[in-house]
């Protein structure tokens, strides 16, 4: 109980007053905010990211596929489901930016919902470095 009674708090605050408040541009907003928190919270390893997603309560992360140019991760948690209506652009923020940083090249990060996972994939550009 305790538990539903903090993710039912999270909910509130990020799908309901953070969508109400930044509006239109809700998504966006979150994405760069994502990345803002990962440049913050510098990580060296998908392990560090998959840990830190389990301690920000953002779910339970795994590794699908850990190639040179993409990285393709599953996201699940117990608030999935045919009622999960959030937008996970600031879970694909952070993940591109932690990416970017590991690899020094420019990542993007996007993302597709199933039933009870959200598949997030972060491309790499490896023609594009980061400005050191």
């Amino acid at each position: 109980m305790e538990q539903d009674m903090s993710l039912f708090q999270y909910d509130l605050i990020r799908n309901d007053l953070l969508r109400e408040l930044l509006g239109s541009e809700h998504e966006q907003i979150l994405y760069w905010g994502g990345k803002t928190i990962a440049r913050k919270y510098e990580l060296h390893t998908l392990e560090d990211m998959i840990d830190f997603f389990l301690q920000a309560g953002w779910g339970s992360l795994q590794i699908q596929k850990d190639k040179p140019q993409i990285k393709i991760l599953e996201l699940q948690g117990p608030w999935m489901g045919k009622e999960d209506k959030r937008c996970y652009h600031l879970e694909a923020g952070f993940l591109a930016q932690q990416i970017e940083h590991i690899h020094s090249l420019i990542s993007e990060a996007t993302y597709e919902t199933k039933k009870k996972s959200v598949i997030f994939h972060i491309h790499i550009d490896k023609h594009d470095p980061v400005n050191q």
